[in-house]
Order: C-alpha cells, then sequence, then structure tokens
C-alpha cells in the first residue's frame, strides 16, 4: 500500500460527510486503543418545560443524536458553540450550521446529549434531541 502524504489524507477527510467522519473516528478509536476527545463547551441555560418529558421518554436509549434544526438570529455564536462541541473548523462548522437541519453529534451519551442542547439553545439555536 502506497503511503499517503499529510494533504492527500486531508484532502480525503474533507470530502467526507460528518457522518463519515464520525465512523471514521470510532474505526480509528477502536483499532489503535485510543480515545479523541474533543473539548466541550458547558453553556448555563435554562431547562425547557417540555424538556424534562422528552428525556424521560427516551431514559432506556443510550446513545443520541443531537439535530441542529436552525441556527436562530445568533448564527455566529451557533458556529462558535459548533466549533466548541466538535472539532470541526471555521468552514465546516459555517456550511453546517448553514445546512440545517443537520445532525451535529451521533451517537453521544444522554449527558453530552444534553449538554451540547443547551449550550447550542443557550446561543440561539433550535436543536433536537434523538
Amino acid at each position: 500500500m502506497a503511503k499517503l502524504s499529510n494533504e492527500e489524507l486531508l484532502d480525503s477527510f474533507k470530502e467526507m460527510t460528518l457522518l463519515e467522519l464520525s465512523e471514521f473516528v470510532k474505526l480509528f478509536e477502536e483499532t489503535f486503543d485510543v480515545k479523541a476527545a474533543a473539548p466541550v463547551a458547558v453553556a448555563a441555560a435554562p431547562a425547557a418545560g417540555g424538556a424534562g418529558a422528552a428525556a424521560e421518554e427516551v431514559e432506556e436509549q443510550d446513545e443520541f443524536d443531537v439535530i441542529l434544526e436552525a441556527a436562530g438570529d445568533k448564527k455566529i455564536q451557533v458556529i462558535k458553540e459548533v466549533r466548541a462541541l466538535t472539532s470541526l473548523g471555521l468552514k465546516e462548522a459555517k456550511d453546517l450550521v448553514d445546512g440545517a437541519p443537520k445532525p451535529l453529534l451521533e451517537k453521544v451519551n444522554k449527558e453530552t446529549a444534553e449538554k451540547a442542547k443547551a449550550a447550542l439553545e443557550g446561543a440561539g439555536a433550535t436543536v433536537t434531541v434523538k
């Protein structure tokens, strides 16, 4: 197998969707027994009244998807939160926010999903956790 240069590897990653990249990271972690951890920003936001009922419905789940439905009025703040929650660059985060509704995080635990939702809603975004 020919060795790929760093630029060739980056070009390959640029062509991947967020889902494909997430699957690759998971496979990489399993293969090399490592954990790729991204910093998670936590913003204090008041809990919505309906959020408790929705959380009770899905208690049996152990993996959740965080879907960015809409950026709202504070698009720049939402882009900053997306970057903090993922390891995406500025352009990729902006493209994701512009393309909403889009999956942001997939197959994360309940705590991570709730923190991401609170952070994004605190920045003015509309978020769904499934």
